[in-house]
């Protein structure tokens, strides 16, 4: 006794579909792995280039400004793959790094008469 045929085209496609699933399952956990891959490849240059303190004052800044603090890591990561770090970043040469690199304010002087 088998199963009419629309039955058969039913259960081909819940196959078909289920495969589909787990491809992309398997696609976004593959994509996962390597973004945790490079971000901890990421994590232990900056360990590498910067000193207990540099790194602190970098946390509090991502406390605060996330976006900022990715786009002080990506500098330094461009600085330090350039050849252009000579030792280690201490926090002083941190402060002045984030000065350069902060977005310049919009100040507002309003005069009153």
């Amino acid at each position: 006794m088998s199963g009419s045929p629309d039955d058969d085209r039913l259960e081909e496609l819940r196959k078909q579909k289920m495969e589909e699933l787990q491809d992309q399952k398997q696609q976004e956990e593959a994509q996962q792995q390597a973004q945790q891959q490079a971000d901890a490849q990421k994590q232990a240059l900056l360990r590498q280039y910067l000193t207990d303190g540099a790194r602190k004052r970098l946390n509090s800044v991502r406390m605060s400004k996330p976006q900022f603090a990715d786009q002080v890591e990506q500098q330094i990561l461009a600085i330090a793959q350039s050849g252009r770090i000579n030792g280690k970043i201490d926090d002083q040469k941190m402060k002045e790094l984030l000065r350069e690199l902060k977005p310049d304010k919009k100040s507002f002087n309003i005069k009153r008469r």
